[in-house]
């Protein structure tokens, strides 16, 4: 395998700026790139064509999904590169870092039993507000080495044969698309490995409670729709229960108790912070403060909520026939 033999699918709306910063950090040794657009108003289709990639139009009459722009990207990319032996999907809002391809390459010619590999995602600027840093964070927390249930992100590249052997993504799910794929790939034998090297850059360009807010939604009903599909395999069964403990019991109870027993209730609300603590302290201390860790183990607790809510979300349309719109937290 070489650079030449890998391919890249871009996917992204209205990204503007970030998407011409994405087709900027794309190396001219690839073995072909797409990009995957889902209705774009603000030129991303132009500035695609101009940097020389293949463009596809997503046909507005069917919902989007990130996971069918990336079926449609790679069915393009292969279509055109049929030769290509493995293909790296990226976010819109994402740039490569440097050397990051020559990396997967060398990962995966070391091993062959490597379906997929991805590196470090990393915030642009973390430093820019809170939510930029939970961003960064929640990167980050995941360990090395087998991808695990943690699976993959956005950004991962994949052997094409593992690929097309798992039929690609899932095109109806409206999140939660990569760590589903990711486990559908390692069920099938393959490995999933987290290098330690910077992969991509990505700007979330977040700085408003709300936007954390829908953004906590949409992993909280990311969980509950693939551990449904997946329910005999017990996938994401931890953060579903976490979720309903820490989202509902323990808020629920300690309201519930105040009036009748206040000690009780506020005893309660400790599982929080305790929690909170305990998180903190699973990270790793040599590649995180312990500022960052707090800041995290907080911030999964607080999450819990707007996940409950993304989980009755979709519960609630399953049983009622329904299909949930995309949830987006960028303006």
């Amino acid at each position: 395998m070489t650079p030449a033999t890998l391919g890249v699918v871009l996917i992204g709306r209205n990204e503007g700026e970030r998407l011409r910063r994405a087709l900027a950090s794309l190396p001219p040794q690839l073995g072909g790139a797409v990009y995957v657009d889902s209705g774009s108003s603000d030129g991303s289709v132009e500035a695609a064509r101009a940097a020389g990639l293949d463009v596809v139009e997503l046909d507005l009459a069917t919902p989007f999904t990130a996971a069918r722009a990336r079926n449609a990207g790679a069915a393009r990319l292969l279509e055109r590169h049929p030769g290509l032996e493995a293909v790296m999907f990226m976010d819109g809002d994402c740039s490569l870092a440097p050397g990051w391809i020559d990396v997967a390459v060398e990962a995966l010619t070391a091993h062959p039993e490597w379906v997929a590999v991805c590196g470090w995602r990393r915030e642009r600027r973390p430093e820019t507000s809170l939510y930029n840093r939970l961003c960064d964070l929640e990167w980050t927390a995941p360990p090395l080495g087998d991808a695990g249930d943690f699976g993959f992100g956005g950004d991962v590249v994949i052997r094409t044969g593992a690929f097309r052997a798992a039929g690609g993504y899932d095109a109806s799910l409206i999140a939660g698309e990569d760590p589903e794929l990711s486990a559908r790939l390692r069920w099938a034998g393959g490995a999933v490995v987290r290098l330690d090297r910077p992969m991509t850059e990505h700007d979330a360009d977040m700085h408003r409670f709300a936007s954390w807010w829908i953004r906590s939604v949409r992993a909280g009903h990311a969980f509950a729709e693939v551990a449904h599909r997946h329910r005999g395999r017990g996938l994401f069964r931890r953060n579903l229960r976490s979720t309903l403990v820490l989202g509902l019991a323990v808020p629920g109870g300690a309201i519930a108790l105040l009036p009748w027993a206040p000690w009780a209730g506020v005893a309660l609300l400790a599982v929080w912070p305790l929690q909170a603590l305990r998180v903190a302290g699973a990270m790793d201390g040599a590649r995180f403060s312990w500022r960052e860790r707090l800041l995290w183990g907080g911030s999964c607790m607080v999450s819990q909520v707007p996940k409950l809510w993304g989980t009755v979300r979709f519960h609630a349309n399953r049983l009622r026939g329904r299909r949930e719109s995309l949830l987006e937290y960028k303006s």
